[in-house]
């Protein structure tokens, strides 16, 4: 897997006590068309992209790509977690693994966002040990703020970009324990 390292990719499902972190299937086209296309979900992201935009160009099998995770609960899918390199956009985060993660709104509240990324941190620290993964959002979006805080994230800086402050923050793996 070259965006993150010598890792094998797909992994194995991750699961946890509610939710299963895979693979895109077939089955996910709709709901991450809806999530794409969502007012609520777009708002900190530049707005949301159109329905038929997202039907004329989504395969019939959603991205499958190295750090994708689609986080799936009862079947369903609810949501989805990136881990990448950042290319550069941040100067300060160039060549790190950098966090993404959207959610459904009638997911939210329910902390499966916090379940899921804990999760594919878990995940991520044991693939590559002492490997730090940073995170950025907009100071406005308050939910992903406390997302961060409550995942360990450390902030590093504030900036100005694309109209808004944005927050910057990192977070160093604990060595696991098995």
């Amino acid at each position: 897997m070259t965006q993150l390292g010598p890792v094998a990719w797909p992994p194995a499902p991750i699961r946890t006590e509610r939710l299963v972190l895979r693979e895109p299937e077939a089955r996910d086209r709709a709901a991450v068309i809806e999530l794409l296309a969502s007012p609520e979900v777009g708002t900190y992201l530049g707005g949301p992209r159109t329905r038929d935009e997202l039907e004329s160009e989504m395969p019939g099998v959603p991205s499958r790509r190295p750090g994708l995770f689609i986080v799936d609960l009862d079947g369903v899918m609810i949501g989805q977690i990136t881990l990448t390199r950042e290319t550069g956009h941040l100067r300060q985060a160039a060549g790190k693994a950098e966090l993404g993660y959207l959610f459904l709104p009638e997911a939210w509240g329910g902390g499966y966002a916090a379940e899921a990324c804990g999760a594919a941190l878990d995940w991520f620290a044991r693939a590559l040990p002492g490997e730090p993964v940073v995170l950025a959002t907009q100071t406005a979006n308050v939910r992903s703020m406390r997302l961060a805080a409550k995942l360990g994230f450390i902030e590093v800086e504030r900036y100005e970009a694309y109209g808004a402050e944005q927050w910057f923050g990192m977070w160093s793996p604990v060595t696991p324990v098995d």
